[in-house]
């Protein structure tokens, strides 16, 4: 491994996780944001959802401008955007304020979730490229292995106002990573012929690619299933088990760590088995764990313990799903990486933000909404795979945009 890639896996991996990070750093605050604003449970889980509705608007946007002024840009005005929501955040008087600056923040931390993946396009295909996701992805781990924990203590000590400086802080160091440390991998001559045109042509053909969509659509089911358990997590393990808010940051860190962990192994995995093998495996792998979950809750053990133990087995098997899917779904579309990466984005959020709402509607204070919702996910993700994976086709080939 060169000390190029690396730096670049870090470099992206850090700018990626800034978004994240405004999330999950602020979960364990979610009881006393609503206690200090006099906000219901809904009202403050609204901030998590304009985050997450600003995020899928804005990458439709993010993506195809990439194409067509080049990857730091974007990312420069998404940093300055997502650092003045933060600002603001941290100010707001009111969970209307809080919840138009979280919408701020979203519109900003897209920027952050599409172009690092574009750039892994324009560098890199195949094994190399799931080399390099996956260690993008390990820098990316320190959100939510660190930020909830980070979180708690902020929380303890300065309130949770405070959290939204910490990002705006985080913010500010990722500008300067990009500048000093991140060169442009769009160079001029290839930005030549994109436009608004170029990018409603790139999004009407990616939507007629039926492999494109299958791809993408099975990551999707896996993020959302990290959706629901971002929203419902904290009411589950601090009201319903009884955990201490740094008690739930340590759980949500443990079972974090199983999915970063396996997904080191994906570069390896793919160059000895292929990628499409390693999805079929760990798709499968995924839904009989999270579907074992279901069950045992469903018949009665409400086991904080096996709650815990299984989540962190079945989002193991899901941290080689997501970026060998990612790899994948891109691998034919270089010439339109980052449309094709902001469309990716955009759908996957959308049904994320669709399974969070619909377990929200479902939740009862218990931990089977939240466990039905993750089954559910998985087991579209798996359909899905029976489809998309070890196959070539979806929408014929004609009609791609030239590179």
């Amino acid at each position: 491994m060169t000390a190029r890639f690396l730096r670049i896996a870090i470099v992206l991996g850090l700018i990626s996780a800034v978004g994240p990070f405004a999330i999950d750093m602020y979960l364990p605050a979610l009881p006393s944001i609503g206690s200090d604003l006099s906000a219901s449970s809904g009202a403050v889980q609204m901030t998590l959802l304009a985050f997450f509705l600003a995020v899928s608007a804005g990458q439709v946007l993010v993506g195809p401008l990439s194409d067509m002024i080049g990857r730091k840009a974007p990312l420069y005005g998404g940093l300055g955007l997502f650092a003045a929501g933060g600002v603001g955040a941290a100010l707001s008087p009111t969970i209307e304020w809080l919840i138009f600056f979280r919408f701020v923040q979203g519109l900003g931390a897209c920027a952050g979730m599409v172009v690092p993946r574009a750039i892994v396009r324009d560098l890199h295909t195949g094994s190399e490229a799931t080399r390099l996701m996956s260690l993008l992805m390990l820098v990316f781990s320190v959100s939510p292995l660190l930020a909830p924990l980070t979180g708690s203590i902020i929380i303890g000590h300065l309130g949770w106002r405070a959290i939204f400086w910490t990002v705006t802080g985080a913010a500010v160091i990722g500008i300067v990573l990009l500048a000093l440390f991140q060169a442009e991998t769009r160079p001029p001559e290839e930005r030549i012929g994109s436009g608004i045109r170029t990018a409603i042509t790139s999004y009407w053909y990616l939507l007629r690619d039926g492999r494109f969509l299958a791809l993408t659509f099975i990551g999707g089911f896996g993020i959302s299933s990290f959706f629901v358990y971002l929203s419902s997590s904290s009411f589950v393990f601090i009201d319903h088990f009884g955990l201490s808010p740094f008690q739930y940051s340590l759980a949500f860190s443990f079972n974090a760590i199983s999915f970063f962990a396996m997904a080191q192994l994906t570069g390896m995995l793919t160059e000895r088995y292929g990628l499409e093998r390693v999805v079929r495996v760990a798709v499968a792998g995924y839904l009989a764990f999270m579907a074992l979950l279901f069950v045992v809750t469903l018949v009665g053990i409400d086991s904080v313990e096996v709650l815990m133990g299984l989540l962190f087995i079945g989002y193991g098997f899901l941290g080689l799903v997501l970026p060998t899917t990612s790899v994948l779904a891109l691998d034919d579309h270089g010439p339109i990486a980052g449309a094709a990466s902001a469309l990716m984005g955009t759908l996957q959020f959308v049904v994320g933000v669709l399974a969070m709402a619909l377990v929200g509607y479902f939740s009862n204070g218990t931990a089977l909404p939240m466990v039905a919702g993750i089954a559910g996910c998985a087991l579209v993700a798996f359909l899905l795979a029976q489809f998309a994976v070890g196959r070539r086709g979806g929408a014929a080939r004609e009609g791609a945009p030239a590179e």
